[in-house]
């Protein structure tokens, strides 16, 4: 592609590139901080990327990363666009003033998408907004599933989270020539994103390089190794090779992601199979992130801006039906919810004296989206001596039946809700003035340390960002989590499970439960 000859241009360790202006702000896109991850390098830490001559071109995204597409029934509902291109360890800047000296505060953006999907060329993540208010950003792509995720006994793991990391050190490195501050870095991400940032904040190579984070729907958390390892031995028993990294890399792209799409069918946080995701691997992440930022010496000046939507679970029960096949599954559902969560009885009969007219889905949708996200952010931000700011996004989409869902916030975040996409989770009618509160507040964190409300202390306030004007409650939904801390969790049953053994009426539960979801979710 030939290079706008009247777009801005700033310069990299590796070589100049060229943007361009839209809107009043300068954007690059498709920038690499990284050699392309095939060939030699698949399976591998990243490597830096090969330096260019001249100024190359920065107009347009970089491409994605390997992923399968949505299901039929989450499509409609996520955007993910695919730009083929073996390039795909790219980022993206948008800034107000290009060029050094301007020192402006940087937030730098991991998506989410379970460690499977999503890219930064999703519309709903343009940082035009942030460029506009003073704020440069930086938006990551990195490998994802079983090439940035799998675990293998011949390759080193996390390599996504390897990726992550050799991004945040070229933001680090580089963001001065595009007009930000080194020193004011804020790593913030979204789900599987915040569970990265989390690890990344907890990391010993990046102490030092973020000054704030937002963790937005994601605790820092691990995978167990054996359920990282079991969804590679399975994908290995379809393809009928050795689950080694480089019987892996032998196989044929397409081949590969349509087996871990399959094989992945039952990875949903409510139901809990087996996934993709961070482990403990001794090296970047030498033990669990949480642990480490509430027990540790990691990230204790780093100021934490956190929070949920308050029905996340509709995002994952909605599509396809679901939400109407949990209330029909009745006592199996809400025994498969209690294996989920390795809770005891005392949990599902604390939330039905909360919420006495709730129906069984919504019981078993808020149990998971506390264990998951509520409790641990609550835990963090009580345990953790640095400064923490919560809230909770209550505003409900235009569309039947989501309610406020996991992702619906982004598009708020961002000032991105008029974009069809962000149209997609939200429906028609968003209102602005949310989207104008909820941004200048990111916007404030970024630049201040400061969102503007009350910082996390023994009154538990929390920013509630819903219909009407935003404000600040005191405990919103402390009930439950106070059943969590009076409750301690059930072991994991043994494997194989041995009857009438602690939890595994429970797991036999679960395991009911995928099997009768599992034809919806292939859809």
């Amino acid at each position: 592609m030939t290079a706008d000859q009247t777009g801005p241009v700033a310069r990299t360790p590796h070589g100049a590139v060229r943007g361009r202006y839209e809107r009043g702000v300068a954007v690059f896109r498709g920038i690499p901080y990284a050699a392309p991850p095939f060939g030699p390098r698949r399976f591998r830490p990243p490597l830096p990327p090969e330096p260019w001559d001249g100024v190359r071109d920065a107009g347009a995204f970089g491409p994605t990363a390997p992923k399968p597409p949505y299901s039929e029934a989450f499509a409609p509902y996520l955007s993910d666009p695919v730009i083929p291109g073996d390039d795909c360890l790219n980022l993206n800047v948008w800034t107000p003033e290009p060029g050094p000296g301007a020192r402006l505060p940087v937030l730098v953006w991991l998506h989410g998408g379970a460690l499977t999907r999503g890219s930064s060329a999703v519309p709903v993540y343009d940082g035009s907004a942030f460029a506009r208010d003073g704020v440069v950003c930086v938006s990551v792509n990195y490998r994802l599933g079983v090439e940035g995720y799998g675990l293998f006994p011949d390759a080193p793991p996390n390599p996504g989270l390897r990726d992550q990391l050799a991004a945040l050190c070229w933001v680090h490195e580089t963001i001065e020539a595009f007009g930000g501050d080194p020193g004011r870095i804020t790593l913030c991400g979204q789900s599987a994103g915040a569970i990265s940032a989390g690890a990344l904040l907890a990391a010993p190579r990046t102490q030092g390089l973020v000054r704030r984070a937002v963790l937005q729907s994601g605790p820092p958390e691990v995978l167990d190794r054996e359920k990282v390892r079991r969804m590679v031995r399975r994908m290995a028993t379809r393809l009928r090779i050795p689950a080694t990294a480089e019987a892996f890399a032998a196989v044929d792209r397409e081949l590969l992601l349509r087996t871990q799409a399959e094989v992945g069918r039952l990875s949903s946080p409510v139901l809990g199979g087996p996934a993709f995701g961070i482990v403990v691997d001794g090296d970047l992440v030498p033990r669990d992130p949480l642990k480490e930022l509430t027990e540790g010496a990691a990230a204790r000046d780093v100021e934490l801006l956190m929070g949920w939507t308050r029905d996340e679970y509709r995002l994952w029960l909605v599509p396809g039906g679901l939400l109407d096949r949990v209330d029909r599954l009745g006592a199996v559902a809400l025994a498969g919810a209690m294996a989920r969560c390795r809770a005891g009885h005392e949990i599902p009969r604390g939330y039905r004296a909360l919420h006495p007219d709730a129906g069984t889905a919504e019981i078993v949708g808020q149990m998971v989206t506390d264990h998951l996200l509520r409790v641990p952010l609550h835990r963090l931000a009580d345990a953790r001596p640095g400064t923490s700011y919560l809230y909770e996004f209550a505003w409900p989409s235009r569309l039947p039946g989501l309610g406020a869902c996991h992702a619906l916030e982004l598009g708020f975040v961002f000032d991105t809700g008029d974009v069809p996409e962000s149209k997609r989770l939200a429906g028609e009618g968003a209102p602005q003035e949310l989207c104008d509160a909820m941004h200048a507040a990111w916007v404030r964190f970024a630049t201040t340390g400061d969102p503007g409300w009350a910082a996390w202390d023994a009154t538990h306030p929390v920013r509630v960002f819903g219909d009407g004007v935003p404000h600040t409650a005191y405990g919103p939904r402390d009930a439950e989590v106070a059943l969590w801390s009076a409750a301690p969790a059930l072991p994991e049953p043994p494997r194989p499970s041995v009857p009438r053994a602690p939890g595994a009426e429970l797991a036999a539960a679960m395991r009911r439960l995928r099997r009768s979801v599992g034809t919806t979710l292939r859809r």
